[in-house]
Order: C-alpha cells, then sequence, then structure tokens
C-alpha cells in the first residue's frame, strides 16, 4: 500500500464504495503501491519527473517548446482497435449488429485472468474524474484505476481529475468503474470490454489514448450513450463551436465527423481576411452532451477538460489555433524529433526529421517520420479561441446540428434535412473514407452514422429511435445539416479549399435559421443557390461551384440503395420512421 501522503483523507458513504471497490482490484491485481491522485500541479510535475528518470518521457526543446514532452508507444500500439472493442449486454440485440458483442460472464472470466497478478512490481493509481464541469448538473463522474502513469498524465489534462471529483461522487451516489492495465502490451492479449448495464469498462493489454484514457471514448461515449438513452439527452461524438456573425450576434453548431475529417480544424476555425467581423470560439473538439432545455432547446456541454488531437497536417496554414496551443505545456506522443529536439511531423514547412516515431534514424523508406496517428495532449484552455462558456454549468445553446464525412462525389457541400426526422436519416447515413486513426485499411467508404460507429454504446437501431424521440421533445430543434469538404473533381482536385474558407458554409447555416438565407429545394434537401453563399474574395470558379452544390440522379440512387441495404441490417430495431424518410428521398429523386 502507499504511504499516507498518498491516500485522499476519507470521504462519507460512497468514497467507502470507491475504496471497497478498488481494494478488490487490489487483491486481483497486486500492486506494489497504491496511489489516489489528487489532480494537482504538484502531482503532475512528480509523474512527469518519475517518467523523464526511468526514460517513458523524453523533455523537448525548452526554448521552443517549453514544458513539453515526448512519449512513444510500442510500434503495435498505436490506434484504437475497433476489432477488440466490445459492448457486453446480456442480450446481444442490444448491442447491435454496429457492435461487437461478448457474454458479460465471459468477458468478466476472460478479463479477470488477465488482470490477476497484472500490477506486481508496478503502482496502482486511482484517478476520480468529472467528465464536464464540476458543477454543471449535466455532467458524470467516473473513476478510473490504472497502472499507467503516462495514463495519469493525460487524464489529469483531459478531464477535471481528482478531490474535487471524487466529493461530487461522494454527494450524487453514482460513478463509472474502468479498470485498466496496459498488460505486456500483447495484440494477442488486448480487449476494451464495455458493460453499460453495470456502467464499467475494462481494459487490457493497450497503453494508446482511446483504448486507455477510459474517461474518453470508453466513458464519454460507449457508456455515456446508453445513460443518455436511459436519461433523456444525447451523448455525441461532436465538436461544439461558437460563431459570433458581424452583428454581434452569437450561435453555438454542434458537428460530428468520423477521426481525421478536420474536426479539430473547424473546432479552431479562423475567419478568412474576406469576412471581417466573424468571430469563432471553441467550446468542444471531439464530444458533446446535448440535453433537452427547458425552453425547447437542445444545451450542449463538453465533457472534456484537454484536446487530445491528431498531429499530423497541423501547421499555422491548416490550424494557427492549433499549432500556437501545443507549443507550450503539451504532451506529445509518437511524433518525430529533429536535431535540437523539436518535435516534427508531417505537413510542417520548416524543420528535419532526424529521428522517427520509433526512435530509429528516419529513413524515408520506412515510412512517414511520424505516426500518422500521432497525437498531442493539451489543456483546452491553452487554446486562443477557448471559450469560459465551456465552463457554464448549464451548457450552451445549439441552433445547428451539423454532419460530414470525407467523400470525393456524391455529397454535395452542403445540404439542410427538411426537418428533424429527415435529419436523423442524414445522419444515419452519413458515410466516409477510413483514416489512420482506427486500425484497418485507410481509404475505404464505410457507413459511419452521426460519426459514431466506433462509439456507439448500444444498437444502432435503438439509437436512432432515441434521436427520434429527443427531438419529438424539443419545441425549438436546431436545424440539421450535412457537408462535405471533400468534393473532389475528375483529375482528384479538391474542389472546395476548406480550412477557415468553411466558415462560408456555417454562416449561411445561420442565416437559414434566422429565416434570412435562401435556399433551392433538391430532392436530398435544400441547397444554398451560387448566390446565397458569400464568396468574395474566394477563388472558386462557376464550374467549380457547380459540381459542390450538384445532385447527380445517378449516383444518389446508387447512394439510396446502398443506404436502404445498411440500414435494412438492423431488421426490426429500425425505426420505420426512418424508412418513410428514405421511401420519401427515393420517390422525389424518381
Amino acid at each position: 500500500m502507499a504511504t499516507a501522503a498518498h491516500m485522499l483523507t476519507p470521504l462519507p458513504r460512497l468514497s467507502r464504495t470507491v475504496a471497497e471497490w478498488v481494494e478488490s482490484v487490489r487483491e486481483l491485481t497486486q500492486p506494489r503501491a497504491i496511489q489516489w491522485c489528487e489532480g494537482t500541479e504538484a502531482e503532475a510535475r512528480e509523474l512527469t519527473a518519475q517518467l523523464l528518470k526511468n526514460g517513458e518521457l523524453k523533455a523537448l526543446n525548452e526554448q521552443h517548446f517549453p514544458g513539453c514532452h515526448l512519449a512513444r508507444s510500442a510500434p503495435n500500439d498505436v490506434a484504437r482497435v475497433e476489432h477488440l472493442t466490445y459492448i457486453c449486454t446480456r442480450s446481444p440485440e442490444d448491442a447491435g449488429p454496429n457492435n461487437n458483442w461478448m457474454d458479460p460472464q465471459q468477458a468478466h472470466a476472460k478479463l479477470r485472468e488477465l488482470f490477476r497478478g497484472c500490477m506486481r512490481e508496478r503502482t496502482l493509481y486511482v484517478i476520480p474524474y468529472c467528465m464536464g464541469p464540476i458543477d454543471s448538473p449535466l455532467s458524470r463522474c467516473g473513476v478510473e484505476i490504472t497502472d499507467s502513469p503516462y495514463v495519469v498524465l493525460n487524464m489529469l489534462i483531459m478531464t477535471r481529475a481528482g478531490r474535487a471529483a471524487l466529493e461530487r461522487i461522494a454527494q450524487n451516489g453514482s460513478f463509472v468503474r474502468g479498470l485498466h492495465s496496459t498488460g505486456e502490451l500483447d495484440p494477442e492479449r488486448r480487449f476494451i470490454m464495455h458493460f453499460p448495464e453495470e456502467l464499467s469498462i475494462e481494459s487490457f493489454g493497450s497503453g494508446y489514448g482511446g483504448n486507455a484514457l477510459l474517461g474518453k471514448k470508453c466513458h464519454a461515449l460507449r457508456i455515456a450513450s446508453w445513460q443518455a438513452r436511459t436519461e433523456g439527452w444525447l451523448a455525441e461524438h461532436m465538436l461544439i463551436v461558437g460563431l459570433q456573425n458581424p452583428s454581434g450576434e452569437t450561435h453555438y453548431v454542434a458537428c460530428a465527423f468520423p477521426s481525421g475529417c478536420g474536426k479539430t480544424n473547424l473546432a479552431m476555425l479562423i475567419p478568412p481576411g474576406s469576412l471581417p467581423g466573424w468571430r469563432v470560439f471553441t467550446v468542444g473538439d471531439d464530444i458533446a452532451w446535448l440535453h433537452p432545455g427547458a425552453d425547447g432547446r437542445l444545451w450542449a456541454i463538453n465533457p472534456e477538460a484537454g484536446l487530445f488531437g491528431v498531429v499530423p497536417g497541423t501547421n499555422p496554414d491548416t490550424n494557427r489555433n492549433a499549432y500556437e496551443m501545443i507549443r507550450r505545456d503539451t504532451l506529445f506522443t509518437n511524433v518525430a524529433l529533429t536535431a535540437d529536439n523539436q518535435p516534427w511531423w508531417e505537413g510542417l514547412t520548416t524543420g528535419k526529421p532526424v529521428l522517427d516515431w520509433q526512435g530509429r534514424r528516419y529513413d524515408p523508406a520506412r515510412g512517414p517520420a511520424a505516426h500518422p496517428n500521432s497525437r498531442f495532449t493539451v489543456s483546452a484552455r491553452r487554446n486562443p479561441a477557448w471559450s469560459p462558456h465551456s465552463e457554464d454549468a448549464c451548457g450552451v445553446p445549439i441552433s445547428a446540428l451539423v454532419f460530414g464525412g470525407r467523400r470525393r462525389e456524391v455529397a454535395p457541400l452542403v445540404y439542410e434535412a427538411r426537418d428533424w426526422q429527415h435529419g436523423v436519416l442524414v445522419g444515419a447515413s452519413v458515410a466516409s473514407e477510413t483514416t489512420a486513426a482506427a486500425v484497418g485499411q485507410v481509404g475505404v467508404t464505410r457507413r459511419d452514422p452521426m460519426a459514431m460507429k466506433p462509439f456507439c454504446g448500444y444498437n444502432f437501431g435503438d439509437y436512432w429511435q432515441h434521436w427520434l424521440s429527443v427531438g419529438a421533445r424539443l419545441a425549438r430543434p436546431p436545424r440539421i445539416y450535412q457537408v462535405n469538404w471533400f468534393r473532389r473533381d475528375a483529375q482528384g482536385k479538391f474542389l472546395w479549399p476548406g480550412y477557415g474558407e468553411n466558415l462560408r458554409v456555417l454562416a449561411w447555416m445561420l442565416g437559414r435559421c434566422a429565416g434570412k438565407a435562401g435556399a433551392v429545394e433538391s430532392a436530398i434537401g435544400w441547397l444554398p443557390g451560387p448566390q446565397d453563399l458569400d464568396l468574395r474574395g474566394l477563388n472558386v470558379g462557376p464550374e467549380a461551384l457547380a459540381a459542390l452544390l450538384t445532385v447527380d440522379p445517378g449516383l444518389w440512387r446508387k447512394e439510396l440503395a446502398e443506404i436502404r441495404e445498411y440500414l435494412s441490417s438492423y431488421g426490426n430495431r429500425l425505426p420505420a420512421a426512418l424508412l418513410t424518410e428514405l421511401k420519401n428521398t427515393e420517390q422525389r429523386l424518381a
């Protein structure tokens, strides 16, 4: 056991519940010591010094990257492992075909043998944490037990961790239990198990972010989506951004994109100089918890306190805010190094890598210098565009929901759903080309409804029905849109410049929400006419704009047939309302 200095002062009844669970894990895993995390800066400094001493962290160039460090994960442990991620419900139908399922008893038995004695000669860390502002009724708490100090450092950045969270647990009487061990980092002994009916998570054999930072995807999406259905709200893979127009009016938009489709860039968008008077504020870059408010609107909080972003491609031109925020007090994972010990990744226009992400002498023949899924972990408050409303206990009101994906053709630049029910079909139909954030083949187009395919903790059919139910409770629901920044011409060239110019599309959406912007009706929804987008100072010709706003009937007939086939795979769990909306779209197209 740890010394008294590492133990929190005993708290009321629920704290004893936490302590009893910790004791049961101690008996199973047999650590040499237990450390309860206080969430203080001194604690983070102590852990960092420990990892620097044993070589698990490397300090970066103090002149150019003060307070920054590099961690390297095992070469076989660099991304989410969706094929080893399970939802363990009593009924396989409750997990649905969108998830890998395992019987809870079987899963517990399998993991119990893996966890038995796995922390010998290691320290067991107890991390009480709160997802969302500590005083918000919309927040939820958890406790992660881990044997990885790297995980602790990340969780201290990504959540409100420590004593305040434990005190909230003592008051509220509920928390998500998360048990994690890196094990031997053996891919053959790697599992990420979720038990939504028990509000618990067990992860073994990986030290990579999404598999090991159990407050993130595991809790804030897979378990929280189950909690949200039970309690009447939505846990979504969405950024939250505030947009202030030249008149000083601020609206908040929540946007869902699969990993690698520009979420972080959009969350920290910098208005182009040709659109003076606009301001952008980041509330969240990855996850949104959306609650129906008493005023009939959806209100959102960002459950996270930090950013765990993909770093390749980040530079002053693509995302200046992200580039500036990660130059101090940032934990990098799997980036390359220059000769003077600065972090380097593909997309930088300065510097030259000498060591690759595995610490080897850089050789272009062995692939990229930085891993394509290399990451930065940094406090959200470091973002120059950070919104203090991120800490509002009631959240922020949402004017529009936006779904997007990476499509070379088919999907136009933007279109608006006819109403909430049609919008649920639009979200359920999202497809995107895969990226390096998940293990598997890159560039394959797959259905990723609401960008939640890897993260929904239950049957998608039930999930879509829950979306319909939430919408039915909203007197003032947000409008719903789909965007595609990645449309290409026949030569493979992007038709839309993207990045900050995406504000032009968002501005049209807000104009639609205010009843001030025009639109053209199409079979799939409402599109802007060429005159409805503010294109001042933008080098997009009439032919490219026409292609961006084209709905090709032949391509869309094929798309709708594929959507019908996909939705039908959910059988009797599929809401009839979605088939009705699909039929209506097919008829309009005909």
